[in-house]
């Protein structure tokens, strides 16, 4: 008998598998007792080492020994004739078969209960004895936080480890093709660019980088290029102790480079236990401009888009990012994105135009075709969609620009019900305006679980929960947010939540202590004026803001601050003549959401947005998130005197 044959005689192949499969099992179990208590992770590695040695020792015992009906034997010492390995041998089946059996279960347990949770929780709660007594009091209970989803996903920029003129820009390109490609299965919860980023050029501790992005699995790697040579590392990494689920280097050529980043990306997905079919993998690569000149091209866009928003010269940033976002729709006109961030230019000249802020820098004509070539950007962005969500927002943000309002509420209602990290640009400047504060607080939410350290994430749920009546909550949100992830805009919604409490010096407090730009210290000092009702003041602050030449013949502010200080005659004015401009209703929605006012001006002087208010469905006039006392003495007034 050959010596393979005796191995299969003895069962020594039969007790390495149920060896096997049984382990398997019992380290899944284990791995789950472990992570309920929170253990450190190298017990487990103990017990991964353990089942390792055992394997050995079990063949070695399969070969040597022999169960008998009189218990074990050496096999030397059994006749061969009264040998009943064959149906010791039936009785191992059994066991690899159930062993088996519990495996799936287990792998199906995995996949459809202990998948990433959609839902988020709810953002971190500061330490109540930084909360000002009035927030305190009116401040719900919240659960603690959650663990961290089993399938989330961090990918930290890669390093450039070479210094040439775009290096850079192409380890960040080739972080953001493999980050896009990953955030298309859904198995995974990837955190979104702006939190990831935010580490860029950090050299903190993996589980310190976990821990602030909420994910248990993190990306990180390093690029080197030099002529055609390409070198890249990577590794995923578990948070909880570092261990590395996998790891590679690739020497290839830089036109290998899109060959590479979906073979990581790929890889990364297996290690994450997600399998992938023909669906999936077609789905990641759509995700991507699989171009490195394109993508260079993207990152370089974004950087003067980002640097733009904030900038005393935003135009001129925006104009020189548009021509980088040229080059991505020339390479790849596929390329939804491109097309939104390239439309954003237009936007603000429209809005501009809208408001009577025209920059002396911009032509006419491009005041002219502002409308064409923004409608344009953003047609392009719905054809090109790459998915059905994804299409849906650009068609609401193309039907809002427009002002083609018919059955908005019936979009409002289809994109409050996705399910996804899908972002929209418009959509609060309706639907706080009309009604669904409390849903939009929702899908904030899940925005802060995609991306926990970007701004307007955490704007956005401030703002939110402000204009869904809960100052107190947003107050709370806005101070554990300064910690994460501070800004100007986000400073502005604080500000208005401690005026909406009514708490006027810590008002004036935070404004004397954060807010730094001119202008928002101006609004500050109007706004606190006027919600105190010191009629005196606010109205002089207000003469001020519009005898200066730069800022006082624009309309935007005029509304906001004239609704405040009780000027309705100017208001009016003002809001007539931003009705009769084609971007008319976005521009007033948007400073009607500023205003927090309720209705700053009268409807019966914008015939233009009263259609469109009307023709979508949807409700007004909005709530006053403030109360301001001398515009409600006003509409008393007006009201009394049968409107004169």
């Amino acid at each position: 008998m050959s010596f393979f044959q005796e191995l299969k005689r003895r069962n020594v192949f039969r007790m390495g598998i149920a060896y096997v499969v049984v382990a398997w099992v019992a380290l899944q179990a284990i791995d789950f007792a472990l992570e309920v208590i929170d253990a450190p992770g190298w017990i487990l590695q103990v017990f991964v080492l353990t089942a390792a040695i055992g394997l050995p020792i079990v063949l070695l015992f399969a070969w040597v020994f022999e169960m008998t009906p009189d218990g074990i034997k050496r096999e030397s010492e059994i006749d061969r004739t009264q040998s009943i390995t064959p149906q010791t041998g039936r009785k191992i089946d059994r066991v690899i078969i159930g062993a088996l059996a519990l495996a799936v279960v287990l792998l199906l347990v995995d996949r459809f209960v202990s998948s990433p949770a959609k839902h988020p929780a709810s953002p971190a709660i500061v330490d109540p004895s930084t909360v000002p007594a009035v927030a305190q009091s009116a401040t719900a209970e919240v659960a603690p936080e959650s663990l961290p989803a089993q399938g989330s996903i961090a990918v930290l920029p890669f390093t450039a480890m070479s210094n040439g003129a775009d290096d850079e820009y192409f380890a960040d390109g080739l972080t953001e093709e493999i980050l896009n490609s990953l955030a298309q299965l859904p198995e995974l919860l990837v955190t979104a660019r702006t939190s990831a980023f935010a580490f860029k050029g950090k050299d903190l501790p993996i589980q310190e980088v976990a821990s602030q992005l909420g994910v248990r699995n993190v990306v990180e790697g390093s690029v080197r290029r030099s002529g055609d040579r390409l070198r890249v590392t990577a590794q995923l990494i578990r948070a909880s102790d570092g261990f590395h689920l996998w790891s590679e280097n690739y020497d290839s050529t830089a036109i290998d480079t899109i060959a590479v980043q979906e073979d990581i990306a790929e890889k990364i997905a297996r290690a994450m236990n997600v399998v992938l079919d023909d669906d999936k993998r077609e789905a990641m690569k759509r995700a991507g401009l699989r171009d490195v000149e394109a993508f260079i091209a993207l990152q370089k866009g974004i950087e003067l888009y980002e640097a733009a928003h904030g900038a005393e010269d935003q135009i001129a940033k925006l104009t020189e990012a548009n021509r980088y976002f040229e080059v991505v729709q020339q390479r790849v006109p596929g390329y939804s994105a491109a097309y939104l961030l390239h439309s954003d230019r237009y936007i603000h000249l429209l809005m501009n135009d809208a408001s009577g802020q025209r920059k002396e820098d911009v032509s006419e004509e491009e005041y002219a075709t502002a409308m064409q070539h923004a409608e344009r950007d953003t047609t392009f962005a719905v054809e090109k969609a790459a998915n059905v969500d994804a299409r849906d927002n650009a068609e609401l943000d193309l039907a809002y620009m427009t002002s083609n309002w018919q059955g908005m509420a019936s979009r409002v209602d289809r994109f409050m019900s996705q399910d996804s990290c899908e972002q929209i640009t418009w959509l609060p400047n309706i639907a706080l305006l009309t009604g669904y504060a409390d849903r939009l607080i929702e899908r904030d939410e899940q925005y802060l679980e995609c991306d926990p350290l970007a701004a307007s994430s955490w704007r956005n749920l401030v703002r939110s929960m402000l204009w869904a009546g809960n100052a107190a909550g947003a107050l709370e949100v806005a101070l554990e947010a300064q910690k994460k992830a501070p800004g100007s805009w986000l400073d502005l919604q604080m500000l208005y939540s401690y005026v909406a409490l009514g708490d006027f010096e810590g008002a004036e407090r935070f404004a004397a202590e954060s807010i730094v730009n001119d202008f928002s210290k101006q609004l500050s000092r109007i706004l606190i004026a006027a919600a105190r009702g010191d009629r005196e003041a606010s109205q002089r602050l207000f003469a001020e803001y519009r005898a200066e030449p730069s800022t006082g013949p624009g309309h935007y502010w005029n509304i906001i601050f004239g609704a405040w200080v009780g000027e309705v005659e100017l208001v009016n004015e003002s809001a007539a003549s931003v009705d009769q401009h084609p971007f008319g209703s976005p521009a007033l929605s948007t400073i009607a959401l500023w205003c927090n006012c309720g209705a700053p001006w009268d409807m019966a002087v914008t015939p233009k947005f009263a259609a469109d208010i009307a023709e979508s469905g949807l409700s007004w006039p909005p709530p006053s998130v403030i109360r301001f006392p001398l515009k409600d003495q006003v509409a008393e007034v007006r009201v009394t005197t049968g409107g004169k």
